[in-house]
């Protein structure tokens, strides 16, 4: 095998860690690696919990005794010895942060270098008049006067004013005492003595100059020196101005200079990296305080139906008797500003729009209107008024770009840093492209233009064109997640790292993929090891080298099954992953489609990038919704589709997406349920058999066990949830958290339980050999073979509900896992087997978001089987999804494109998948002809 070609690698001597079967196994170093096999094999054991827990363990080593009086006790892999391995770096599908100040340029570092490309290079402009504010040194007018042919005759002159209250003779008199002798008054030049001996206070009722020097441009260092002195005082004497006056030929030059950062009247403050920084005072919006977002009046409260005129009442606050005042006083005088009161509102101007908050002459706008709420807020029923239209919303004052006013001032090729931000990445690296500065600025911007062009070209390589610098982290899924992060890492430029990556595919489209493996293959040739835990079959034939881990999952994985090149692989007839990327096994196309009648309509959505777009998503069908990253999928089903549907069926949903209506047989849908990758559970002690209700069964059959009721015990003490069995000292955790000052918090095991949650004669009462802790800790599997063989109706109410686990390939889960552990997909997943596990439900609609999240192609056969079963027994199905071997099998598919972005959210496409290969301008299509032969 290749592998013993390479000179250096990782080497790994009998790996144990969970169900890793001694393994050992050599990496190679300095090339692209992927692992792959079924979920629960044993991949990220090998790659998370051994690879990169050990890189970390050894990080740890290197800091100082105080922190490793804490560390120390923190367990290491269970491996004889791993040899040879470099600095190792984690990407994982988790978002990173909750931080509300996190965004996308934050987290990138490209916002840190357009804070200093707008402080080093930027211009300020007035907004008054346009013009470039320009400080003026001492340097600046020296070089402006030498610029003139020698013997050119200029006089340097500073506007007389007053100082301290002092009056224009009293001003005069200290300037003749300082060695000043002359005034030019009205383009006249007189002597200050004669002025004095007047005694005319009206003498500089104009313009008025103080003569500083009268100078002939000679190229000797002496004139220089003298000039410069000359330009010095003018500067203080007219506090911060220096007038010129060029007499060149006949044609008299007057110059003003002005050491003031200003401009119009108006003195602006000199841009530094502060200024556009949103997470410092200097440059926060003082409005939402770098926030971007205030919690005021929201416009989607108040006019939550936008298919509505202002005729039809949809401003919600001015309906009724007494409030109707507000909307007939817009009706009554509309037509003398042309206001059109009959068109919905979706369809007005942003002018008009504007024009109804703001109001104008003629009538009063919601503003006042609300400002009239507040006034009156001391009655209830104003004040519960006021309180209805209240949300987070976008701050009035920075619309959200978090930056105060003075900083967009200053412009860079004529935008500024907020037009910047508000831009998809993608226009902003062809902005970056084309941008034009002058030799001067392009000398100092360099450095920083080359950072920001690598860093915006990382993001597009990724598939994150779509992306604003200005998004919000936590608003990212999984998989942007980290490819923000694998973006990051590649603008540092860090070589000789282990790069440990979790499906970067995830949410990626298949048009996307190989810009990915390009971008994974760049960080390796710059001299890392990028080590790939993976499903997607292009990525895994792309690889150097491919470790495949098996044969099945659980107790029944963990072990190599082969090692080597993709050329190889064919060679390993035995390995699953070998079965399908051969073609030996693979998902069968369905064998006809299913018909429908019935659906619900979706008419004008218009959420985020959405165009306008009626789309029907037929009932008992599985449908699939799918499109390139940043189409406007999430935005038609997750923000427009569920929460007016759950509106509809009588539920509480979050704020609807801008759409007309949503029309069609509710009749036939009952219930909807969006099953995203959120955790099952936000405690730690939340696990799959508390989710799924078996562990109720479980404690009653332990009560029913001869020596708990010998004891006393009942099902409630073998809870680790309320007191009575469960060990006192991490009231039922398993573990005791170590709260860290400047790094994460440790956990570690308890010592009362040893991590058996429970007290010692709860741990007494034991089922067939084994006490509730074991039972916790065995597999879905194993604790089906167990408790089949029992013959009670408990434990075969305990089977029941545990095989829906199986069902959608969850059998090597531990029963007692905790929720916090278990992969976005593997909640999603538990979460279908919830509602497989129960014996009658109403027709419901499931909404999956990319449910193939973590799955090996043999778990995707075992997912759809149960969609399948889902849709036979009278429900419908929606899943937002890349994978196209689901795809391939939906009933009716619904592709939105064509690109991301600002250049998406239309509908491309909605058909069968025999139809869509046959479509040119749908990506999907293209991709999917591997998969369904195209029938012309």
């Amino acid at each position: 095998m290749s592998l013993k070609k390479a000179e250096k690698c990782i080497e790994i001597q009998h790996a144990r860690v969970h169900n890793l079967k001694n393994i050992s196994l050599k990496i190679p170093l300095n090339q692209f690696t992927v692992v792959t096999g079924v979920s629960g094999s044993g991949k990220s054991s090998l790659a998370f919990d051994t690879l990169f827990a050990e890189g970390q363990r050894r990080y740890v080593e290197s800091l100082s005794s105080y922190a490793r009086q804490f560390l120390g006790r923190i367990n290491k892999p269970e491996v004889d010895f791993i040899k040879g391995i470099p600095p190792a770096i984690a990407i994982e599908q988790k978002v990173n942060t909750r931080n509300p100040r996190s965004t996308v340029g934050t987290s990138t570092e490209i916002y840190d270098y357009l804070k200093l490309l707008f402080a080093r290079v930027g211009k300020t402009i007035s907004p008054v008049s346009g013009k470039e504010v320009i400080r003026h040194t001492v340097t600046d007018v020296v070089n402006f006067i030498f610029s003139f042919p020698e013997n050119t005759r200029i006089m340097i002159l500073s506007p007389l004013r007053p100082k301290n209250g002092r009056s224009v003779l009293q001003e005069a008199e200290l300037l003749m005492q300082q060695g000043f002798s002359r005034i030019e008054v009205e383009e006249e030049v007189k002597r200050i003595d004669e002025l004095l001996k007047a005694a005319n206070e009206d003498f500089c009722n104009g313009e008025c100059n103080v003569i500083i020097d009268r100078i002939v441009v000679q190229p000797d260092e002496d004139t220089q020196s003298r000039v410069a002195d000359s330009v010095q005082t003018a500067f203080y004497e007219g506090h911060g101005e220096c007038v010129l006056k060029i007499y060149s030929g006949e044609e008299t030059i007057v110059r003003s200079f002005s050491n003031r950062f200003e401009a119009d009247g108006i003195e602006f403050e000199e841009p530094t990296v502060h200024t556009f920084s949103f997470n410092n005072p200097v440059g926060a919006c003082p409005t939402c305080e770098g926030y971007g977002k205030v919690i005021g009046i929201d416009e989607d409260l108040v006019i939550p139906n936008k298919s509505l005129s202002v005729y039809q009442d949809a401003i919600v606050c001015w309906r009724g008797e007494k409030m109707s005042k507000w909307k007939d006083s817009l009706i009554y005088s509309a037509d003398q500003f042309n206001f059109p009161i009959h068109k919905p509102f979706y369809e007005l101007s942003e002018e008009q729009k504007s024009l109804l908050w703001t109001g104008n002459r003629h009538f009063k706008g919601l503003d006042r209107f609300f400002k009239y709420l507040e006034k009156k807020s001391y009655k209830i029923q104003y004040r519960v008024m006021l309180s209805r239209y209240r949300g987070k919303t976008t701050c009035p004052e920075c619309k959200g770009t978090r930056l105060k006013k003075e900083a967009g001032y200053v412009k860079v090729e004529g935008r500024s840093l907020q037009e910047l931000v508000l831009m998809p990445v993608s226009d902003l690296k062809i902005f970056f492209d084309k941008l034009q500065l002058s030799s001067h600025d392009k000398e100092i911007a360099n450095r920083i233009l080359i950072e920001i062009k690598n860093r915006l070209s990382f993001l597009c390589d990724v598939g994150l064109g779509y992306l604003t610098v200005n998004r919000l982290s936590s608003s990212l899924s999984g998989g942007e997640s980290q490819r923000i992060n694998l973006a990051t890492s590649l603008g540092s430029s860090l070589v000789g790292s282990l790069y440990i990556l979790d499906e970067p595919s995830i949410g990626l489209h298949s048009r996307d993929t190989q810009r990915l493996i390009g971008v994974l293959r760049r960080l390796q040739r710059i001299g890392n090891t990028v080590f790939v835990v993976e499903h997607d079959e292009e990525i895994i034939r792309a690889a150097d080298q491919i470790i495949d881990i098996g044969p099945f999952a659980g107790q029944h994985g963990g072990e190599v099954v082969f090692q080597g090149t993709h050329e190889e692989l064919a060679e390993k007839p035995d390995s699953l992953t070998t079965k399908y990327l051969t073609g030996i096994e693979k998902i069968e196309l369905p064998v006809q489609r299913r018909k429908w009648s019935n659906f619900i309509e979706l008419i004008g959505a218009r959420e985020n990038n959405l165009k306008n777009v009626h789309v029907k998503f037929p009932l008992n069908t599985l449908t699939v919704v799918t499109g390139v990253s940043g189409s406007g999928k999430s935005s038609l089903v997750s923000k427009i589709f569920f929460p007016a549907l759950t509106k509809i069926l009588g539920g509480y949903g979050e704020r609807t997406g801008q759409h007309d209506a949503l029309k069609g047989d509710f009749k036939m849908v009952s219930a909807v349920e969006f099953i995203d990758q959120n955790p099952i559970g936000k405690s730690s002690r939340s696990n799959p058999v508390t989710y799924l209700k078996a562990y109720d069964e479980i404690r009653k059959l332990f009560a029913d066990q001869q020596s708990a009721k010998v004891q006393g015990l009942k099902p409630s003490h073998f809870s680790f949830n309320v007191d009575g069995g469960r060990c006192d000292e991490c009231q039922g955790e398993g573990t005791i958290k170590v709260e860290m000052q400047f790094l994460a918090d440790v956990f570690l095991v308890c010592e009362s339980c040893g991590g058996k949650r429970f007290k010692e004669d709860i741990l007494d009462v034991q089922y067939m050999g084994k006490n509730i802790d074991d039972i916790l800790n065995l597999t879905v599997n194993q604790a089906i073979e167990l408790f089949s063989s029992g013959k009670s109706s408990t434990e075969k109410k305990i089977v029941k509900r545990l095989q829906p686990l199986i069902d959608v390939g969850l059998g090597y889960i531990k029963l007692g896992q905790s929720s916090s552990t278990l992969s976005g997909g593997e909640s999603q997943r538990v979460k279908l087997a919830s509602f497989l596990a129960r014996e009658k439900d109403a027709p419901t609609l499931f909404i999956f978001d990319e449910p193939t999240t973590g799955l090996h192609f043999h778990d995707i056969r075992k997912l759809l089987t149960s969609f399948n079963a889902l849709i036979s027994r009278g429900h419908s199905i929606v899943v937002i999804e890349h994978n196209l071997e689901v795809i391939k099998s939906a009933d009716w598919i619904i592709d939105l494109g064509p690109e991301g972005g600002d250049k998406g959210g239309q509908l491309v496409f909605a058909g069968t998948p025999e139809e869509l290969v046959k479509q040119e301008n749908s990506y999907t299509g293209m991709a999917l002809r591997d998969k369904i032969p195209l029938v012309v």
